[in-house]
C-alpha cells in the first residue's frame, strides 16, 4: 500500500504524512523511491512510509527491496501509482483499531500478479483487472514477482451514495474483458500521469466522473444498481466554474455569478446550501483561499499583501483583514510569517 512523500525525514506517524498533504487538497505529485536509500535500509524505510493504512509488511527480497510510488490528489481522491518487488501486506484487526481510515481502496494491476484476500474471499488481479478493498476489515495482499499497480482511495460516503453498502462488493476481481471494467481499467491506468494538467475548477467534476465510472463497472460486474452524478451536481460544477474564472473581478457579486451560470440566485443558493454555504459565502471563501495560497507561496514573497488581496477581487483591506482572521485564526501578515517559518523548517513540519 503506497504513500506519497519524497525523502521523508521522520518515521512512525500514524497513517503517514500523506494525511496532512491530502487534507490540504493539493494536486501536486509526490514521489518516493527506495532507489536513493542504502540497500540495508530499504525494507525498513519502505515499511515506515507506506502509510495509506496501518498494516504489517514483509518481502522475500529482504533489505535489497526496491519500490517506488507517485501519489497525487484529484479533489478528494488519492491516486497512487507504484511498483515494487515481491512483498506481502497484512492488515489485522489490531491495525484497524489503531486507525480511523474509513475509505475504500481500489487496486488496479498494470503488470505482474497479485492475490487479495478479505472476508473469506480471494481475488487475483493481473492484466489490468482491479479489485475493491474495505479497510474496515482485515485483509492480505500478496504481490507476486515485480508488480506495477494504481490504487485509488475512495471516500466512503461519496462511493456509497452511488453503490449503497459497497463493502459487499469487496474482493471481487473485475474482468477487463467486460466493456465497463475494461474502460475503467484503462482510465485509471492513465489518470495519475494526467492529473497535474487538470485545473482546480475541473478537478471536482473529474473526481465525480471517476467515482461514477468505478461504481458503474462494479454495479454491472456484481449486478447491483448505481446512482450516478446528478443533474444538480452538474449545475453546481457549472456555477463553481463560473465563480472560479472570475474571482479576480471585484464586480463579481452573487447575482452576476448566478446569471453567468444560467440560473436564478435562489437556485444557486439552494445548490450551495447542500454544502452548508451560499453564493456570497462561497465567493468570499474562494477569494480568501486564493490569497492564502499566495501568502504561502515562496515565489510570491516579494508581493505586498494588499497587492495580492486586490488581485483576488477584494476592494476593502480592512474588511479583507477581518474576514481572513476569522477564517484562518491569524492576520494575513502573521499567516505569511508562519508559512515562511514552516517552509524553512521543512515540509514535514507543516500542518494546517
Amino acid at each position: 500500500m503506497p504513500t506519497d512523500a519524497p525523502r521523508l525525514g521522520r518515521r512512525g506517524t500514524n497513517g503517514g504524512p500523506w494525511e496532512q498533504w491530502g487534507r490540504e487538497g493539493s494536486q501536486m505529485a509526490f514521489l518516493f523511491s527506495t532507489q536513493d536509500v542504502r540497500p540495508g535500509e530499504r525494507l525498513s524505510y519502505w515499511r515506515d512510509v507506506m502509510g495509506l493504512v496501518p498494516h504489517d509488511f514483509t518481502s522475500s527480497a529482504g533489505e535489497a527491496f526496491l519500490g517506488s510510488v507517485r501519489s497525487e490528489m484529484l479533489d478528494d481522491l488519492l491516486l497512487s501509482e507504484f511498483e515494487c518487488d515481491p512483498c506481502e501486506v497484512h492488515r489485522s484487526a489490531t491495525d484497524i483499531g489503531q486507525s480511523d481510515c474509513d475509505d475504500f481502496l481500489l487496486c488496479t494491476q498494470l503488470s505482474g500478479r497479485s492475490v487479495f484476500s478479505q472476508l473469506d474471499r480471494q481475488a487475483v488481479t493481473e492484466n489490468g483487472s482491479f479489485v475493491l478493498l474495505d479497510p474496515r476489515h482485515p485483509f492480505t495482499v500478496s504481490y507476486q514477482g515485480h508488480t506495477k499497480s494504481v490504487s485509488v482511495k475512495l471516500p466512503r460516503r461519496a462511493f456509497e451514495e452511488r453503490l449503497g453498502a459497497a463493502a459487499r462488493l469487496s474482493v471481487h476481481t473485475m474482468d477487463v474483458r467486460r466493456p465497463l471494467s475494461g474502460l475503467a481499467s484503462g482510465f485509471l491506468s492513465m489518470l495519475p500521469s494526467r492529473i497535474e494538467r487538470v485545473g482546480d475548477s475541473a478537478a471536482k467534476q473529474l473526481a465525480d466522473q471517476t467515482l461514477d465510472l468505478i461504481a458503474s463497472a462494479l454495479s454491472v460486474e456484481t449486478d447491483h444498481s448505481v446512482t450516478l452524478f446528478s443533474q444538480s451536481g452538474i449545475a453546481l460544477f457549472r456555477l463553481k466554474s463560473v465563480i472560479e474564472a472570475r474571482l479576480s473581478d471585484p464586480t463579481l457579486k452573487p447575482a452576476a455569478a448566478a446569471e453567468a451560470a444560467g440560473m436564478s440566485i435562489r437556485y444557486a443558493n439552494d445548490l450551495l446550501s447542500r454544502e452548508g454555504s451560499s453564493l456570497e459565502r462561497y465567493i468570499l471563501h474562494r477569494r480568501l483561499e486564493r490569497v492564502r495560497r499566495a501568502l504561502k507561496d515562496p515565489a510570491q514573497a516579494h508581493r505586498r499583501i494588499s497587492e495580492i488581496a486586490f488581485a483576488w477581487g477584494f476592494t476593502d483591506l480592512s474588511h479583507f483583514g477581518r474576514r481572513f482572521r476569522s477564517v484562518y485564526g491569524m492576520t494575513p501578515g502573521d499567516y505569511r510569517h508562519s508559512a515562511q517559518e514552516r517552509a524553512a523548517a521543512g515540509p514535514l513540519d507543516e500542518e494546517e
